[in-house]
């Protein structure tokens, strides 16, 4: 594949025209909603996500927001960065997408990967430039590979992002899909089944895994994305206003593994350091709701955002 998927031809219709934006290293797509005298939102997906997974959510959004929706480095028909996938580069990326494209303060919501992103932002952006900071069933400390707290990523969601990594490869350098179906089948992993039997079997690769660069899952799996960027020392730097929502999750009480984006635990610690900087951390449990809300239950997510969001304060531009 090209290193450069935002060049090839659209491969399934959406409801928001698709632009694109050199960042430098990379293109950036993106999609727009809502009117520009509205505050400023900025949408970022989870792990093999694009941005159109939130294309309901951003139609309910539009109402209040002028909402920007984005892909990653390496996911949707953004540039593909072999060897450059870190959340501090992924963290970079968005805050020259808001200097460069929304150019006001902004709310940011992230879900699962994007989520830790959100806090990233808060933690590292420049001033002035993030309001407050959604954390959507955010893997804090879960997707490390040696955590201050709690579950690594090898208790969790390491299995999946292996088999990404040996049945798909880098860039889509190995493509053995049949292989990769018939390896979940035979994978120990009970997150890995519950993942597959909540979001579908596939004969061939779903749209959003085609726009998906699996190096990204080699960089969880063996940690090299947050190697720079240790997330109690991320929590501990927070500056904004943050709502962290914690969704379904549980421990196998045989294997120990962690079902779900992050513990208990996990959440309650992350709340505790964000609070030890100074900020309002709120958290919201919703343990009936799926890991994407914004995709399962867009109208439950939009209101859940946009009353948190009304009480954040306003940065004048």
């Amino acid at each position: 594949m090209a290193s450069n998927p935002a060049s090839r031809d659209v491969f399934v219709p959406h409801a928001y025209p698709e632009r694109q934006v050199d960042l430098g290293e990379v293109s950036m797509n993106y999609a727009e909603a809502g009117s520009p005298d509205k505050p400023a939102l900025l949408l970022v997906p989870e792990q093999t996500g694009s941005w159109w997974g939130y294309e309901e959510a951003m139609g309910l959004l539009s109402r209040d927001f002028h909402v920007y929706a984005v892909d990653l480095r390496g996911q949707g028909r953004s540039t593909w960065t072999p060897k450059r996938y870190s959340l501090d580069n992924f963290g970079n990326d968005l805050v020259r997408f808001i200097a460069l494209v929304v150019k006001r303060p902004v709310v940011v919501a992230g879900n699962s990967s994007g989520g830790v992103l959100a806090a990233w932002l808060s933690a590292y952006a420049m001033p002035g430039q993030i309001r407050g900071a959604l954390l959507e069933d955010a893997p804090l400390f879960a997707s490390e590979s040696d955590p201050v707290i709690g579950h690594s990523i090898r208790q969790g969601a390491a299995p999946m992002f292996q088999l990404y990594s040996t049945y798909l490869g880098d860039q889509w350098c190995v493509n053995d899909w049949p292989g990769y179906t018939e390896a979940v089948k035979k994978s120990p992993s009970r997150m890995m089944r519950t993942f597959t039997r909540l979001y579908g079997r596939h004969e061939e690769p779903p749209q959003n895994l085609k726009e998906y660069d699996p190096e990204w899952a080699r960089a969880f799996h063996e940690g090299t994305v947050a190697l720079n960027c240790p997330h109690d020392r991320m929590l501990r730097q927070v500056k904004t206003p943050v709502l962290v929502t914690h969704h379904t999750r549980s421990i196998d009480p045989d294997t120990g593994e962690l079902l779900g984006a992050l513990s208990d635990e996990q959440a309650a610690y992350a709340v505790k350091l964000m609070e030890s900087a100074g900020v309002k951390a709120d958290y919201h449990s919703a343990p009936d709701a799926l890991h994407m809300m914004h995709e399962s239950d867009p109208p439950r997510y939009a209101k859940l955002l946009t009353d948190w969001a009304s009480t954040l304060p306003v940065i004048e531009r």
